[in-house]
C-alpha cells in the first residue's frame, strides 16, 4: 500500500468522527461534509510523516476549518431577522439511519444545537471540543489563539449557557410520540383548549423562514400564544406527517408542490417545551427528504 492509499484508508477511519465535530460546530450537515472535505484536502497536502495521532491533527484541522466558516457566516446573519433553526436531520418514524446514528450520539437535538447557535464562536469550539469529545485544554487553546486557562474559561460560560437554556427532553420516544400527535390533531382541528393543554405554559416556538421576507422570522412565547399561531396553520397540518428529527419525535410538512417545513418538538414531562420549525424554501431544498419515501 503506497501512502496515499495509507492515508485515504486513515482518513476513511476518521470521517465518521470528525463529521460528527463538524455537525456539532456547525449545525449543518452540508456544512459538515464540506468541513470534512476541506480537511481531507489539507491531509492529502500535507507532509504528516512526524504526526503521531493523526485522529488528533484531523480533528484539529475540522475544528479550524469549522471555526473559520463559523466567524465568515456570521456577516451573513446579520441580514437574517429572527431565529436561526439550524439544519435538521430527518428520518423515517421508527428508525435513523446508521450514518445519521453516528451524528446524533450523545443527542444532539435541535434544542441544544439552537443555544449553540447563540455562542461566540470560540466558545461553541471549546465547548464542542472539550463537553462532547474530551479535548484537553491545552490541545484546544492554539486553535482559538488563547491560554489553556482562557480556553477552560471559554468552555465554562458556554456550559453556563446552555444548561440555564437548553431543557432536557423526555426519552421515551413513544411518549413524545403521543404528545406530538395529540399537539397535531389539535391543530388540525383548530382546537385551541386542545392545544393549551398539550403545550408548556413557558413553551417557545421558534419559526425560521429565512432572510425574507422581512418579520416572516419570529420567535413565539407562552401556550396561549403558540397555540393562537398553531392554530393559523391549521390548513397545513393535513400534510404533516410522522418523522424522527434530530432522533426526536417530529414532523415534516410535506404539500403537493414540495416540503413546506421541518419541525422539531422538544418534549419535557409530557408537555411540548420548544417547537423549532424550519420553512426556509432555500434551506428545505438542501435536506435528503427521500428517506420518507414510501
Amino acid at each position: 500500500m503506497n501512502e496515499s492509499d495509507y492515508l485515504a484508508q486513515r482518513f476513511e477511519a476518521n470521517r465518521t468522527h470528525l463529521r460528527a465535530v463538524a455537525y456539532r460546530m456547525l449545525g449543518s450537515v452540508s456544512e459538515a461534509d464540506d468541513a470534512v472535505q476541506e480537511a481531507w484536502i489539507r491531509l492529502s497536502r500535507s507532509d504528516t510523516s512526524e504526526v503521531e495521532n493523526l485522529a488528533g491533527w484531523l480533528t484539529t484541522v475540522v475544528a479550524r476549518v469549522s471555526l473559520d466558516m463559523l466567524r465568515s457566516r456570521k456577516s451573513r446573519r446579520e441580514e437574517h431577522l429572527g431565529p436561526h433553526v439550524p439544519e435538521p436531520i430527518v428520518d423515517r418514524e421508527g428508525g435513523s439511519d446508521p450514518e445519521h446514528e453516528a451524528l446524533l450520539a450523545d443527542s444532539v437535538g435541535l434544542a441544544l444545537l439552537v443555544v449553540l447557535e447563540t455562542l461566540d464562536p470560540a466558545e461553541r469550539l471549546a465547548f464542542v471540543l472539550h463537553d462532547m469529545f474530551a479535548m484537553p485544554f491545552d490541545e484546544i487553546a492554539p486553535i482559538v489563539d488563547r491560554s489553556p486557562a482562557a480556553a477552560r474559561k471559554l468552555a465554562s460560560r458556554a456550559r453556563g449557557r446552555i444548561q440555564g437554556a437548553a431543557p432536557t427532553p423526555d426519552v421515551d420516544l413513544t411518549r413524545q410520540r403521543e404528545v406530538v400527535d395529540a399537539f397535531l390533531a389539535a391543530a388540525r382541528g383548530g382546537d385551541f383548549e386542545a392545544l393549551v393543554e398539550v403545550l408548556d405554559p413557558e413553551v417557545v416556538l421558534r419559526v425560521d423562514r429565512g432572510a425574507l421576507p422581512r418579520g416572516a422570522s419570529r420567535e413565539v412565547r407562552g401556550a396561549r400564544a403558540v397555540a393562537e399561531q398553531a392554530r393559523t396553520f391549521a390548513s397545513l397540518a393535513r400534510y404533516a406527517r410522522p418523522a424522527l428529527v434530530n432522533g426526536a419525535a417530529g414532523l415534516v410538512v410535506l404539500r403537493p408542490d414540495g416540503p413546506f417545513a421541518v419541525a422539531g418538538f422538544t418534549v419535557v414531562d409530557g408537555k411540548v417545551a420548544e417547537i423549532d420549525l424550519l420553512a426556509d424554501p432555500g434551506r428545505l431544498r438542501e435536506l435528503d427528504l427521500t428517506v420518507l419515501d414510501d
